[in-house]
């Protein structure tokens, strides 16, 4: 009997179609996540290029506002032009990566200027066309070995009136500074009308004849950048009158000047003038200059009492601010004893808690170095509006400038320095109608003197609000206190390490009404001290001055009173070569005080010593061990708890199946 076979049966036995290979599957699966990747890299780059995440803490590599608004408001179109060596980054590989730092930032000015910004990229060769016209343009080429071949890595840029404004050469060192370098030239070559500054000072800002021959010294660093983004000009110390084309004057260290003066600086001020004044009751630079014949200037402080107390100011020239704080260390002491000092009479002040974020000139500051500054404050019944910028910590305390003046001894000056619990005003800027210091006309002229013929009436009062900034300090103006000039191939370049400058050239911005850079020149800072370290610091070398001193006035008189018994007196005051018994208990008494301060001494150093070493103990341990610590005790935890969570699971079937 045939059998029948179904036919569903039949299907069941064909054989089953054949799966693709997994190497197959896997080859394709990488070249389609290949593609995912490379169209992705292409989408962000065309898209998201420009979009960046910066997450450090003062916003270093965001484009600041007064960029945008420089580059939005340029009014005819501007070509930048980069020249760069590749030679320089095979040679120097951190000249690559920041050439290709300038290139994206160029590019990005160049998107954000919305079509007004060209930019031209080109690579110097050796005798080449190219090479001769960054040498035209005053770039800088530096020689990369021995050959004497140069290369460049600089920056020209040209509006349309054919002005020129250059970087010579892109330092490393400048890096900060680099959102500030090119926004400055932009602004420059789409602002060729600056605003007008008139300068009166005795101090040498323009440069001075220095040695038996006379050689010139360059210009302070600070009116160097005056004259990038202003227009100065020099006023006389003895000018009757400002020049009414002048709309803010900066009087800086006035000394002695003579009542015509004062009356014009009164009568600018009451026109509606705005006025920066920088007094000082001990200026450095000048003290640190020889004076006539040689002779060392004795006569350092500056002040304009009748000006200041008419407008509602108290200053005292005859005291200095000192600051626990922010002192600079300085080399102090005997040649055998040389060492580093807290000098509390030069400090610097930093944070919001002594520069003003209220104000736009000083929002963006970091810090204001000041050597023997004075302070400031507002008059008793004064209806001025005084605001503090720049002002002490609140270890500050008042110093007799008589201290600072003649050899100052920093060690002493610190060992009696008592701190107090309040802040005193560095910098101030006052708005306010006032009355004129010369209430009654012009000052009578001197005998033999015709009176000097002036253009504007008198005024008695300001017309409308006046606007004065006073800095109790001159010596923010000078380079040793806030920039390091070195020389790059004879190419002198300025790299600040406070923001003086940015302060004197922010506020006449502010007061001349161009502002668009002032949010900018100080960024970049990424100093982060140990602020509560250096305070315990502070605190314990100011504990261990005062012992010092104490201790050392007990050994200088121990010692002069065994000099005293060593030599002996007889009758009548002569020296006795024969010594009574008496006498030689002294001298073993002195002897024995003299080795017992000796040693009290030492115990006070090596207990500072030991206590700041402490300190840097515990840091080390912080950052070596105790980072390390915490991450492996977390691994730890989180492995304890994988374990038990698996064992958990583990036993969970076993109490299913019983």
């Amino acid at each position: 009997m045939p059998s029948a076979t179904p036919a569903g049966t039949a299907a069941a036995t064909r054989a089953p179609r054949a799966a693709p290979p997994r190497r197959l599957l896997s080859l394709a699966g990488l070249l389609a996540a290949l593609v995912l990747v490379v169209g992705i890299n292409a989408l962000s780059e065309a898209f998201l290029g420009r979009y960046r995440i910066d997450l450090t803490e003062q916003r270093l590599y965001t484009l600041s506002d007064g960029t945008r608004t420089v580059l939005r408001s340029i009014p005819e179109p501007i070509t930048l032009r980069l020249y760069y060596s590749s030679r320089l980054g095979k040679e120097i590989p951190v000249y690559a990566a920041y050439a290709t730092r300038v290139r994206e930032l160029l590019h990005e000015y160049a998107a954000l200027a919305d079509g007004r910004i060209r930019l031209e990229f080109y690579e110097p060769e050796p005798f080449s066309d190219v090479e001769d016209r960054a040498i035209a343009y005053g770039l800088q080429g530096v020689p990369v070995d021995q050959s004497g071949e140069q290369v460049f890595f600089g920056l020209a840029g040209t509006n349309l009136l054919d002005e020129e404004r250059i970087i010579p050469f892109f330092q490393p060192e400048r890096e900060r500074f680099l959102e500030y370098d090119l926004t400055r030239l932009v602004y420059e070559l789409s602002n060729p009308q600056r605003p007008k500054v008139g300068v009166m000072t005795g101090l040498p800002v323009n440069g001075e004849m220095r040695g038996p021959m006379g050689r010139p010294t360059a210009p302070w660093a600070v009116m160097t950048q005056m004259r990038q983004f202003l227009s100065v000009q020099d006023v006389p110390l003895d000018a009757a009158e400002i020049p009414p084309d002048i709309g803010v004057l900066m009087v800086a260290h006035p000394q002695n000047l003579a009542e015509k003066t004062q009356y014009a600086i009164d009568q600018f001020v009451m026109r509606g003038g705005k006025l920066m004044l920088l007094v000082d009751p001990h200026s450095e630079a000048q003290a640190a200059r020889p004076g006539p014949g040689g002779v060392p200037n004795r006569d350092t402080a500056s002040d304009l009492p009748r000006l200041l107390e008419a407008w509602g100011i108290a200053y005292d020239k005859d005291r200095v601010a000192g600051d626990l704080r922010g002192a600079m260390r300085v080399r102090a002491g005997e040649r055998d004893r040389m060492q580093a000092v807290d000098y509390v009479a030069w400090f610097t002040a930093s944070g919001p808690d002594q520069i003003s974020r209220d104000n736009p000139a000083t929002g963006r500051l970091n810090q204001v170095t000041v050597a023997s500054a004075g302070f400031l404050a507002k008059r008793d019944g004064s209806a001025i509006e005084f605001e503090p910028l720049v002002t002490t910590s609140p270890e500050a305390a008042p110093i007799e400038a008589a201290k600072v003046r003649t050899e100052p001894n920093p060690t002493q000056i610190l060992a009696e320095f008592r701190p107090g619990n309040a802040k005193l005003v560095l910098a101030a800027r006052i708005r306010g109608e006032v009355a004129s210091a010369f209430p009654d006309g012009p000052p009578a002229p001197p005998e033999g003197e015709q009176a000097p013929e002036r253009k504007e009436p008198h005024r008695a009062r300001s017309e409308g609000p006046a606007n004065i900034v006073v800095i109790a300090d001159s010596d923010i103006l000078e380079d040793r206190f806030w920039v390091r000039v070195q020389d790059f191939f004879g190419q002198q370049v300025a790299t600040p390490f406070a923001d003086n400058g940015a302060l004197v050239i922010n506020l006449l911005d502010a007061l001349s009404g161009s502002d668009a850079l002032i949010g900018l020149r100080s960024r970049g800072e990424s100093r982060r001290p140990f602020e509560l370290v250096d305070e315990m610091r502070r605190r314990a070398e100011a504990e261990f001055r005062a012992r010092e001193q104490a201790l050392q006035k007990r050994l200088e008189e121990t010692e002069a009173k065994l000099r005293e018994l060593r030599r002996g007196t007889g009758d009548g005051g002569r020296a006795d070569p024969v010594l009574t018994p008496e006498q030689r208990a002294a001298i073993e008494e002195a002897r024995a005080d003299i080795l017992e301060t000796r040693r009290e001494l030492r115990a006070v150093q090596r207990d500072l010593r030991r206590e700041i070493e402490g300190l840097q103990t515990t840091l080390r341990l912080a950052n070596i061990v105790a980072v390390p610590l915490v991450v492996a005790l977390i691994a730890i935890a989180l492995g304890i708890w994988r374990i038990r969570r698996r064992a958990r699971r583990a036993e969970e079937p076993r109490e299913a199946t019983a």
